[in-house]
């Protein structure tokens, strides 16, 4: 079933720390009014990142996370700067995070985190073919790595410290992705 999006009659913007709340004034087809809110963020998106150290193993940090006040693991992920490509993102987070650069690089897709009341978008990238090499981050103190093959994934996603939506997501994500192409 194919619908007409609703009519905007009125949006008002108000700041909310890192992001912009809007309100909007919609009316839908069969003719309702509502108002709805929505936020938006204040950069230019984000990327998850599967580094691959072979076909069958995955590189997973550990950090601190605030949200939940423990220490969890979880795919390098991070902010796009401005002028950046999520390619060049993750390439950054990932020298920054765990300490490795990636000759290979694939963008596979974008995930929404709550796109009912969110702008914000992730890009899913695949890094292939690492080397060594640290960048300076924002972190306050180094990331544990921590190698995890791909056929332990089920073990993974019911560890209590394993809870990031995103990174469940890419993994299952990219590890379907590896299955049906060609890696080389």
């Amino acid at each position: 079933m194919s619908r007409r999006l609703p009519i905007i009659h009125e949006i008002t913007e108000s700041d909310a720390g890192p992001y912009r709340l809007e309100r909007m004034d919609l009316e839908f087809s069969n003719g309702e009014r509502r108002r709805y809110e929505r936020l938006h963020g204040r950069g230019h998106g984000a990327v998850v990142v599967v580094p691959l150290v072979d076909d069958d193993t995955v590189l997973l940090v550990r950090e601190y996370a605030a949200g939940v006040h423990r220490y969890e693991l979880g795919l390098v992920k991070g902010r796009i700067d401005a002028g950046e490509t999520p390619a060049e993102a993750a390439d950054r987070e990932l020298k920054e995070e765990a300490g490795y650069g990636a000759r290979r690089i694939d963008v596979l897709r974008s995930l929404t985190l709550a796109p009912t009341y969110m702008s914000h978008s992730t890009h899913l990238v695949i890094a292939r073919d690492l080397y060594p090499e640290r960048l300076p981050g924002d972190e306050p103190e180094e990331l544990e790595v921590v190698p995890w093959r791909l056929d332990r994934l089920h073990e993974l996603i019911l560890r209590e410290d394993f809870s990031e939506g995103r990174s469940i997501a890419a993994l299952f994500i990219a590890r379907d992705w590896l299955e049906h192409h060609v890696v080389g």
